[in-house]
């Protein structure tokens, strides 16, 4: 993946979170398994889109006919962040947990489809193929400091 374009990583952070998804889904009768899951889906979430805004996004907002993509997705994130947040104060696996995990779900999910489908799309004719690689390089050096920071904020 030496040559790999920003969206190219990005997507494979989405295919890994899809998987977790269904990691946790299959877990729903172990509380300990689906625990750790979880708190591996919040790290690398976390750490996910910070890396994602520092680079993409922040490259976007410097562009006039991205910024209103990134602005929506960079919301996005916060909302998603929001829901995390929100869960952190409910106990573990209870009904309301698993009601707004639910809703943090279904919304972060349709969030990663929205960049795929139509922002990376949008943001690949903007931007050179060099630009591209460089994005992801700049990711791909981010985002392990960013896990170190979501691992420390449990």
């Amino acid at each position: 993946m030496a040559d790999a374009s920003i969206f190219d990583r990005l997507k494979q952070d989405h295919d890994a979170h899809r998987q977790l998804f269904d990691k946790m889904a299959d877990a729903q009768a172990e509380p300990d398994r689906l625990e750790k899951l979880f708190e591996q889906f919040r790290v690398e979430v976390t750490a996910h889109a910070a890396a994602e805004e520092e680079t993409l996004y922040a490259t976007m907002l410097a562009r006039p006919d991205l910024r209103e993509d990134a602005q929506h997705s960079v919301s996005e994130h916060k909302e998603i962040d929001d829901y995390l947040e929100e869960l952190e104060g409910l106990p573990f696996n209870g009904d309301e947990w698993n009601r707004v995990f639910a809703q943090m779900k279904k919304r972060y999910l349709h969030h990663i489809e929205e960049e795929e489908e139509e922002m990376f799309p949008d943001a690949a004719k903007e931007l050179t193929a060099e630009e591209e690689q460089k994005l992801a390089a700049r990711f791909a050096q981010r985002k392990p400091a960013e896990l170190q920071r979501a691992e420390a904020n449990d």
